[in-house]
């Protein structure tokens, strides 16, 4: 009896202290923080979860009982009180403790069983206890009119009588006897955590159709994954985790204002939180998946994760494994295809990104050039095809594949066998600026300087006579062009063209001024120092260059010289992938151009006074001739 009145007090004490504490003081605490416009979110920072009934209960009843003691209640309506009482009149529990809540007016949702179920499926769904939730279950039940069938055998009874006998077709009669239906309202216990957690299982163990079915399950996906990473980790830390790829992309993967919901994080299958970003960098935002960490604890809060070392960790292992994966999809092109199709952008901000894994990430690329026709290339292919003697990569960036296809500043590679990347993405030109070189082999931009190709000792020498006939033309280039090239050089990378506009081998190149220049809310005092210098390389093999070459040497101050000096500037910054400051000045030239070659007589008066003159009015119809041969 002493022992017995000793575990009393022991049990009591439990429940003032335990519960009692919650009560006076930490929902007390939790309601004004909430009153004061804290976040929810806060929850986890005291450690217990149970005062966070008062969010939807105006009073909180728990009844408790051990083995034969006696059978206790404790209720409070959430201020700062609360009492403990003997059971006396309530059912009898045998053993354990029953919660009941008294929902507030505004709170009556959570009397809903779809709203219940919807709550236990998101955060207790893989507990290994079961959670059963009380049902109401309606069954139609099928019956025959008893009262039909006794009609139908007095007016039998009364035939016999009559002497009027008929044969019965006792299988017909069966059929017609009428049908009733009514509905039977029964109520049950239902197991609603039926779903086990498959991480827990070996991946052998697993078939396609369940990875399949609890990926739909996980993502509300219509289509099934592309492809899945199940792994578990351990050593100083233990987690397992079940990735996937999708088929496609959302159109909303970019959308910075959209809730992510990819990583769910578990700790040891409890449920934490949809979206973990703590686990996951942006770039492999599109993978989906859970983790279920053994070493976190259960009360961790968005706060404590960011701080969290062992999270750091994890992710660091989630990135690995998304690479492989990734590299395990391109050992089949066609879902390779798919996957590149969908998600190469997202490679491409995690070479600019991911600093650690630029160069596996590399691997990954795609990319269309001079020699794969329609086919993508890797740059791994691309260095087992690069010619003896070649060391750098090379590439050019650009709007599209057909603006970039037949750019003059391919004329000279393409001439000399070289192959060529087209990078037509605008992220590209970030990516590669990250890049900078592939297994020991620089990255070199077809367009900007810094481009060196071999040559052999008749072409350095060739170069070099051309450079000193030409130097006269470089100045007066320059000379009328004022500020808008840095410098006129004689170039070795076009062929056919007249000339062309390259850009500093550390600025932006043309295709990155034009993507600048898109920003909507772009920053103009960046484009001061970051926009292209640009150089213009002029090709002293093309006629026009010779002949205006002789111009030049003829009369330097020569009127239609500086026109078409500025007609080919203006026709180079096409070429060469920048946009016109003023095209309607460019128009008028061209024009006036078309009217010459026509030898349509121009009205003097009706010229824009603001436009440079293609000629002097004195110019005789020998000068007009020529203009037409340059033409």
């Amino acid at each position: 009896m002493i022992f017995d009145s000793a575990f009393l007090l022991v049990f009591l004490s439990d429940l003032v202290n335990n519960l009692g504490t919650i009560a006076r003081s930490g929902t007390k605490e939790f309601m004004e923080a909430v009153t004061a416009g804290a976040d929810v979110s806060m929850i986890g920072q005291f450690g217990v979860g149970f005062y966070s009934a008062y969010l939807v209960a105006d009073k909180v009843v728990v009844t408790t009982k051990h083995n034969d003691d006696e059978q206790y209640v404790w209720e409070s309506q959430a201020g700062g009180s609360f009492t403990v009482t003997r059971d006396t009149s309530g059912e009898n529990l045998g053993r354990g403790t029953k919660i009941t809540l008294f929902l507030k007016e505004d709170q009556l949702e959570y009397l809903e069983e779809r709203r219940l179920k919807d709550l236990i499926k998101k955060h207790s769904e893989f507990i290994s206890y079961p959670i059963s939730l009380w049902i109401e279950k309606t069954t139609e039940k099928e019956i025959s009119d008893d009262e039909d069938e006794e009609d139908k055998k007095d007016e039998e009874d009364k035939k016999d009588e009559e002497g009027n006998v008929e044969d019965v077709d006792e299988e017909k009669d069966k059929e017609e006897k009428k049908k009733k239906k009514i509905k039977e309202i029964s109520h049950e216990w239902s197991l609603v955590n039926k779903q086990k957690p498959i991480w827990m299982r070996k991946p052998e163990e697993i078939t396609k159709e369940e990875y399949g079915a609890f990926y739909k399950s996980l993502t509300n996906d219509w289509e099934e994954h592309l492809a899945v990473k199940h792994f578990s980790v351990e050593g100083q830390l233990e987690f397992k985790a079940v990735l996937f790829v999708p088929k496609r992309a959302p159109f909303d993967l970019f959308d910075t204002k959209k809730k992510q919901n990819n990583i769910k994080l578990y700790v040891r299958r409890v449920f934490i939180m949809d979206n973990c970003e703590e686990l996951m960098p942006e770039y492999l935002s599109f993978v989906k998946g859970i983790v279920d960490s053994e070493d976190l604890p259960l009360n961790i809060s968005r706060e404590m994760l960011q701080q969290n070392k062992i999270l750091k960790v994890i992710r660091k292992n989630l990135v690995k494994k998304c690479v492989e994966l990734f590299f395990e999809i391109a050992e089949n092109k066609e879902d390779y295809d798919k996957f590149y199709e969908a998600f190469s952008k997202n490679l491409k901000l995690g070479i600019h990104e991911d600093s650690q894994n630029k160069s596996k990430i590399a691997e990954l690329l795609r990319y269309h050039s001079t020699k794969s026709g329609d086919e993508l290339t890797s740059l791994k292919d691309y260095v087992t095809r690069m010619k003896e003697g070649q060391s750098d990569i090379y590439y050019i960036t650009g709007e599209s594949k057909k603006a970039v296809e037949n750019s003059p500043f391919l004329e000279k590679l393409k001439k000399k066998g070289y192959e060529v990347l087209y990078m037509v993405d605008a992220i590209d030109e970030y990516a590669v600026g990250q890049l900078k070189e592939f297994e020991g082999k620089k990255l070199v931009s077809a367009t900007k300087e810094g481009l060196k190709i071999d040559e052999t000792e008749d072409e350095k020498k060739k170069k070099e006579e051309l450079t000193e006939k030409f130097e006269g033309l470089c100045k007066v280039i320059k000379d009328v062009l004022g500020d808008r090239v840095e410098k006129v050089v004689v170039s070795d990378r076009v062929v056919d063209s007249p000339c062309c506009l390259v850009t500093g081998e550390y600025g932006w190149s043309a295709n990155m001024e034009r993507i600048m220049k898109a920003q909507a809310l772009r920053d103009n005092s960046m484009a001061g120092y970051m926009s292209s210098k640009k150089t213009m390389e002029i090709n002293p093999e093309n006629p026009i260059m010779d002949e205006l070459r002789k111009r030049a040497d003829a009369d330097k101050n020569d009127k239609s010289v500086k026109d078409l000096v500025l007609l080919l500037f203006e026709t180079a910054l096409l070429t060469s992938g920048f946009s016109l400051d003023d095209p309607n000045t460019f128009g008028s030239r061209i024009h006036r151009m078309l009217k010459l070659g026509l030898s349509i007589d121009e009205d003097t008066a009706d010229a824009d006074t603001d436009m440079p003159p293609l000629e002097d009015a004195a110019d005789d119809a020998e000068e007009g001739s020529k203009m037409e041969e340059v033409d």
